[in-house]
Parts: C-alpha cells; sequence; structure tokens
C-alpha cells in the first residue's frame, strides 16, 4: 500500500499550524469541489483533500500519523505494525482511501461510510454576548473582542457595532461560528447589552436624564443647562415647575428611522439647612409664605 502524503497533498509543511491547515484546506476544497471545479478529477482530488484534512485538522489522529510517517520514504509501500488497528481507536471511515482504513481503523461511527456521510457539513452557529457603553450606541463603534469558545478561529476580531442599536438585539459575523466540516462555517451571533450610565437611563430608544433644579428655579422659571447624548444644551424651565415633571426633547434618544427622545425629569432639591442665615431664610419663609404642601390630604 503506498503512503499517503497529507501534508503535500494540502500543500502545507508539517510544522504548519491547526490555522495553516484549515486555511489551506478550504482553499483546495473550493478549487475542486465537484459543483463548481471544471478539472476532469475534481471529485477524486475534493475526496483526497477531504481525507487529508480530516486527519491533519485532527490533534489525536495527526500525532498518530506523524508517528509513523516520519520515516517513511516517498512512494514506498506503507505497512501499519502489529497491534495498529488496536491503537487506532476506531478512526476509519467506508468511503476513505485503504491507506486510511489501514491506518485508523473501520467505522467512524454508526452505518456505511460513518461520520464521512457527514462529513461535508456545515459548521453550527455560535452564540455569545458583548456589552457596550451608551455612548457607542448612540455614535456606533468597532470593538476588538476575544472570539467566544467554540468560534472557527482564536484570538480578536472587530465588530462594527451600529449607531442607534438597543438592549437585546444580535449582530451577526458570518463564517465566525464554528468550523465547518468540508462546509461553510457557522455564523457568531453577538448579542448586544447597553451597560448602566452614570447620568442617563434607557428605556428602548429612549432615554431619561433626572435633573436637579432649586426651589426658585422651579417656581420663578429658569434657563439651564442640560447634557444630552449629543452634547449639551439649553433648557427653560417654566414657572411653577414640579419635582417629577418631565420635559421632552424631541429626537434625542438614540439614532434610528425613528429615533427616540430625551426625557428630563425635573427635581426639585431643597437647600441644606447647615447655617443660621440658611434658617433664618426657611423661618421667614415659613412665616410670609402660608404655604400648606398637604393642602389637598384635609
Amino acid at each position: 500500500m503506498e503512503y499517503k502524503d497529507y501534508y503535500k497533498v494540502l500543500d502545507v509543511d508539517r510544522s504548519a499550524s491547526q490555522e495553516d491547515i484549515k486555511k489551506a484546506y478550504r482553499k483546495l476544497a473550493r478549487k475542486y469541489h465537484p459543483d463548481v471545479s471544471k478539472e476532469a478529477n475534481a471529485e477524486d482530488k475534493f475526496k483526497e483533500v477531504g481525507e487529508a484534512y480530516e486527519v491533519l485538522r485532527d490533534k489525536e489522529k495527526r500525532a498518530q500519523y506523524d508517528q509513523f510517517g516520519s520515516n517513511y520514504r516517498h512512494g514506498q509501500s506503507f505497512n501499519t505494525p502489529p497491534g495498529w488497528d488496536d491503537q487506532a481507536g476506531g478512526f476509519g471511515g467506508g468511503n476513505f482511501s485503504s491507506f486510511f482504513e489501514n491506518m485508523f481503523g473501520g467505522g467512524m461511527g454508526g452505518g456505511p461510510g460513518g461520520r464521512r456521510d457527514n462529513f461535508f457539513a456545515a459548521g453550527e452557529d455560535v452564540n455569545a454576548k458583548i456589552t457596550v457603553t451608551l455612548e457607542d450606541a448612540f455614535n456606533g463603534a468597532t470593538k476588538t473582542i476575544r472570539r467566544p469558545t467554540g468560534a472557527a478561529q482564536t484570538g480578536t476580531i472587530n465588530v462594527k457595532i451600529p449607531a442607534g442599536i438597543t438592549s437585546g438585539k444580535k449582530i451577526r459575523l458570518a463564517g465566525q461560528g464554528k468550523a465547518g466540516a468540508g462546509g461553510q462555517d457557522g455564523d457568531l451571533y453577538l448579542e448586544v447589552n447597553i451597560g448602566p450610565h452614570r447620568l442617563f437611563r434607557l428605556e428602548d430608544k429612549d432615554v431619561y436624564l433626572d435633573l436637579p433644579i432649586a426651589p426658585w428655579e422651579a417656581a420663578l422659571g429658569a434657563k439651564v443647562t442640560v447634557p444630552t447624548l449629543a452634547g449639551k444644551i439649553n433648557l427653560t424651565i417654566p414657572a411653577g415647575a414640579k419635582s417629577g415633571q418631565k420635559m421632552r426633547l424631541k429626537g434625542r434618544g438614540l439614532p434610528a428611522k425613528e429615533p427616540g427622545d430625551e426625557f428630563v425629569v425635573l427635581q426639585i432639591m431643597t437647600p441644606p439647612a447647615d447655617s443660621d442665615k440658611a434658617k433664618k431664610l426657611y423661618q421667614q419663609m415659613a412665616e410670609e409664605l402660608a404655604f400648606n404642601p398637604r393642602e389637598s390630604l384635609e
């Protein structure tokens, strides 16, 4: 039986990384795929490439293959040593070459062809979460994250956060899920969570801001500066404003075809009576204004 050099089939060095092996396989699988290739021997090449990848993509199989491949001479007959079939652990598959069958044994699991029947299958989708700031959701951003466990590749990936995204929405990254076995890789779906903000509360596309105001600003009216996600603006507080009153800033929420609004919630803050002067002023107000805040309860 002639030795099969799987590294040569994939055109990679024997020291090639798993990532290099995967890239080489995907390139050749596209080249020789029977549905698209015009090569005369495309189907045979496609099967040969798939067989090589089946061995080299698996660390255990690759190690066993390398154990007996280091001393071969190209083109020589290859015979597995006594007892090898027992060591191989049943990696084989009915539709692979005789070299593969002899090296790894028969029966990759269940029925004729075993795993070979499902080898050229698409990868599974992977779901993960990403937390972004409210400013990122408002302006849009590009974030660099570490790929989640189960993704087709390791390392980091850049994720584009679209302006106006809301919590619970998912960003789809095509081909970044689990690796496919001959078919396309699965997709990565990132569920967006918008983190808490020190000033604003978010409700869908609308943002809320609690705005502290002084009693005289509420009573007499005032012009004050308030923050928005797009920067500070001037806001007119109407005379006679009440605590809890909402003032709507149209279109100042998250951007969208119909953008959200910003709601400024007025909060009247009472100055502390922490000096003789402050106490005197409060006493004077009590005597001269004759104000009863519980009148409606009587």
